[in-house]
């Protein structure tokens, strides 16, 4: 059977028309250029994946650009936390290069639109050129300052490079059209004053380009033929081309998709900076975080995010994808990956009272029946006295309650079928024991007792667990789109985070592996969390329940 041949999106489709026209030499020549003014989230990664994939299926290249225009805001804690993401992620780009690298060039750019009559230096305050570009429906009128000389503009914009202004005192603005439809034409800053150090340039500059100005020429520089960006620049684009086109430079051609919109998130830097500077979370890496490195840190995978990238496609309209998609694919992929043990969260004891006391039996379980194979196994202890859940015990049992409770049987995953004799309580009423008498020829794959259970819960040994912290995590917001909302904080899920100082897991959790997914039985996925576990203490961090508990909330 012949697999049916996927259809291409609309940038492929432009890049295959390109190719069959000759176009740029049969080059393909993607970019990725971050701002590094905060960490990497999931709508990020939808762009990594877009740019390096696209690169990657026509033989071509991808340069990580980092966009390094306003000193104010970056720093090379972010420029390092981005490129370990895109590593992580499963790329490699081609050049590693930044904005900061192109300021003489663009410096030079600048003067040249001013000795061709295009640009002037302009005295205004920001509200007076705000007021002087008019409404989208009533033409701008041009300042005093619009008329000023070549010799006049060259001397001034030579001065503020220079450091004679003051932050605000001038700005370089462009000159094309105070009464085009498109505001983004209306004679648009493209250099203003900024004292502040920078963290490549150090005190060379203190002048920087703005974003319109210094993206289309980098991607020139760059000869950058694709460059992939959100919708929301669609209004730039003239712009990005009118410059080019003015300073006779690489014709590179700008392409919008929409950008990734998942409901229960907010991915706007400045909304995520907050919550990590008013405390709501532990920091950019905290695993409720749309970071990659908060994606990272609670159990996702590269594969994982890929293919949720893959699977929300690419498309020319915005839209809401529901973060369950996402949770799926993570899922999806730890079913085939991650090692199956046994942990108890919430613990009372169970005492087999007809089991030899001292003895200990090995009982053997895969560590992943998914896979042929179950890629090994692991020894499990067995003893006469269990850590069980809580809740796989009641002592009024209604009828279809297929756990423990008085006269019911079980089995004990990978072990024997036990039934319940007998149970005690402290002065609050709470269950402090369970005890049962187990049937010693039912053991897993041994069975010969002839019982059937309807029921089987898991397990630890108490002599031999390991007593770990375990973290549960929840979607951070309640609201289904927080964004929207007048105060993104007030929808904050207080129940997004449960920690549960003292359960017990199976001794061979003991040697667990940062980065590796494991499936707790009955409760989740989780994995090791690379900040708080230490030699003394393991931390473990749900990554995701094994199912989609929000699904039924919502149908209630």
């Amino acid at each position: 059977m012949v697999e049916e041949e996927k259809s291409l999106n609309f940038i492929e489709e432009i890049i295959e028309e390109d190719l069959r026209n000759g176009k740029n030499d049969g080059r393909v020549l993607t970019r990725f250029p971050p701002e590094p003014n905060g960490y990497l989230h999931i709508g990020h990664a939808k762009s990594i994946c877009l740019n390096f994939s696209l690169a990657q299926k026509y033989n071509g290249k991808t340069n990580l650009r980092f966009d390094d225009t306003n000193p104010v805001t970056e720093d090379v804690e972010y420029v390092d936390s981005i490129k370990k993401d895109i590593q992580w992620l499963g790329f490699q780009w081609a050049d590693e290069l930044y904005t900061s690298d192109y300021f003489d060039t663009l410096y030079a750019y600048a003067v040249e639109l001013i000795k061709k009559e295009l640009a002037y230096v302009d005295d205004s305050t920001s509200e007076e050129i705000a007021a002087s570009k008019g409404t989208p429906t009533v033409p701008g009128t041009p300042t005093v300052y619009r008329s000023r000389s070549i010799e006049e503009n060259l001397r001034l914009f030579e001065e503020m490079r220079d450091g004679k202004y003051k932050d605000g005192e001038k700005v370089l603005r462009a000159k094309i059209d105070l009464a085009s439809p498109n505001m983004h034409m209306r004679d648009p800053i493209i250099y203003r004053i900024k004292h502040a150090h920078h963290h490549r340039t150090g005190d060379k500059w203190c002048i920087y380009p703005m974003y319109d100005f210094a993206h289309g020429q980098s991607d020139s520089i760059e000869k950058i033929t694709h460059s992939v960006c959100t919708l929301e620049f669609i209004p730039h684009r003239p712009l990005y081309d009118w410059l080019i086109d003015r300073l006779e430079i690489f014709p590179s051609k700008q392409y919008e998709f929409a950008r990734l919109n998942l409901n229960y998130t907010v991915m706007s830097k400045r909304k995520l900076l907050q919550l990590v500077n008013e405390k709501f979370v532990e920091g950019w890496d905290d695993p409720r975080m749309p970071t990659i490195s908060g994606l990272r840190r609670r159990g996702y995978t590269p594969e994982s995010i890929r293919n949720f990238c893959e699977r929300i496609g690419i498309q020319k309209r915005e839209n809401m994808i529901d973060v369950s998609l996402l949770e799926f694919c993570i899922r999806e992929d730890l079913n085939k990956t991650a090692w199956r043990r046994m942990a108890v969260l919430d613990p009372i004891k169970l005492i087999i009272t007809n089991y030899p006391e001292g003895k200990v039996e090995e009982l053997v379980g895969e560590n992943n029946p998914e896979v042929e194979g179950g890629e090994g196994n692991r020894v499990i202890p067995f003893s006469n006295e269990l850590w069980i859940e809580r809740d796989d015990f009641m002592e009024d049992a209604p009828k279809k309650f297929f756990r423990l409770g008085p006269g019911l049987s079980v089995r004990l995953k990978h072990g024997y079928i036990v039934t319940c004799t007998d149970f005690k309580k402290d002065e609050n009423g709470n269950i402090t024991e369970v005890h049962c008498e187990y049937v010693p020829n039912s053991k897993s794959g041994e069975d010969t007792s002839g019982m059937k259970v309807k029921g089987t819960i898991h397990w630890v040994s108490v002599t031999h667990a390991k007593e770990v912290e375990v973290r549960l995590y929840d979607r951070l917001f309640q609201d289904e789109n927080p964004a929207a909302a007048e105060d993104f904080k007030a929808s904050i899920n207080p129940n997004s985070l449960h920690i549960i100082e003292k359960a017990y897991v199976e001794p061979d959790l003991a040697n667990a592996e940062l980065g590796k997914g494991y499936q707790f039985i009955r409760l989740g996925y989780f994995n090791l969390d690379s900040r708080n576990t230490t030699a003394d203490k393991l931390v473990f961090n749900r990554t995701v329940t094994l199912k989609d508990s929000w699904a039924k909330e919502s149908k209630k």
